[in-house]
């Protein structure tokens, strides 16, 4: 039995995952699928004080009450900043750590780094809506566009904190890129930039969906398919 715990990314939640859990708990798998402060089911308590730092805590929180060792730990878009930051606690617990289309950052850098935005000054709104998103089934893009929140900003401008690269830790790494979505020829593009940086890297596994940028929803059996494999 494998233990998953999947994050969601920016102006989601936990329903992000709701075609891809039966799939795992049906292969006899343990699923976790925590909702960030601020976002998701959790949209109540936003405030102006959420930050990535709160989003780290949340997840190392579901690891640390839950007892959670040798997993299987996923961020999904904005969520890639949140597993990589949650590894200064929970690094020991994970198995492998999968990036699913996802915010691939180095110490330092903030998401507004990796989209190529400068940080915003002066009087800025302190939650921010988010950017469009496209599904492959009618279906779901009523469901999920219906309950979408707001993206509280700090979340977006704090950078992570990571002591060493990816590269150096002992469980195993996974990319997953969508194609569907064309490559930004301006730059830069902070998921085909990843892709690029591990895809030929002897310690990274690489995988391609020709889904656009929404794969748990688009495509949850390829997507657990792909996890099932980690074994």
């Amino acid at each position: 039995m494998t233990t998953f715990v999947l994050v969601h990314g920016a102006w989601g939640g936990a329903q992000t995952w709701r075609s891809v859990r039966p799939l795992l708990w049906g292969a006899g798998h343990q699923v976790f699928t925590p909702s960030l402060t601020g976002i998701g089911e959790r949209e109540h308590l936003t405030s102006p004080q959420v930050s990535l730092s709160t989003h780290i805590d949340d997840v190392v929180g579901t690891i640390r009450f839950e007892g959670l060792d040798d997993i299987v730990l996923l961020g999904f878009s904005y969520g890639g900043m949140v597993v990589t930051g949650a590894l200064e606690h929970v690094a020991d617990q994970v198995r492998e750590l999968v990036f699913l289309d996802a915010m691939l950052p180095s110490d330092g850098q903030s998401a507004f780094d990796l989209v190529g935005r400068p940080l915003p000054a002066g009087d800025v709104p302190w939650a921010v809506s988010g950017l469009p998103r496209d599904f492959e089934d009618p279906a779901e893009a009523e469901f999920h566009l219906a309950r979408r929140s707001l993206q509280p900003i700090r979340t977006l401008t704090e950078p992570v904190r990571l002591s060493r690269p990816l590269e150096d830790f002992a469980f195993g790494r996974t990319y997953v890129k969508a194609l569907g979505d064309a490559r930004n020829p301006e730059g830069p593009d902070m998921f085909y930039d990843a892709a690029d940086r591990v895809r030929d890297h002897p310690a990274w596994r690489y995988h391609e969906s020709t889904s656009n940028h929404m794969i748990p929803q688009n495509r949850p059996h390829e997507l657990a398919d792909i996890l099932l494999a980690l074994g």
